[in-house]
């Protein structure tokens, strides 16, 4: 069960620029342990179900897992070998 918005506004946005990090958010809202990042970066929804799969295995029934993050930008990508312009390519995830 890969992670996607149910329906967006428009099917083609700008990503804009990656932010630095925050530290607005660095208080745990649930549970008592957390997983912080150290730097910043994209994270795709392949990403976080590979890693809440691992988690949930790991936990095994012990525990309760919350996962804040979703992924809502999505990514176009261009066929290779075709010219530049054109317009902006299709949606690849």
């Amino acid at each position: 069960m890969l992670l996607q918005p149910k329906k967006t506004k428009y099917k083609k946005i700008q990503k804009g620029k990656l932010s630095k990090l925050t530290f607005r958010l660095n208080k745990l809202r649930f549970g008592s342990l957390g997983l912080k990042a150290t730097k910043s970066g994209t994270i795709s929804s392949r990403q976080i179900e590979a890693a809440r799969q691992a988690i949930v295995r790991k936990l095994s029934r012990k525990g309760k897992l919350w996962i804040r993050i979703f992924p809502t930008v999505p990514i176009t990508t261009k066929p290779t070998e075709i010219r530049m312009g054109k317009g902006k390519g299709t949606f690849s995830h």
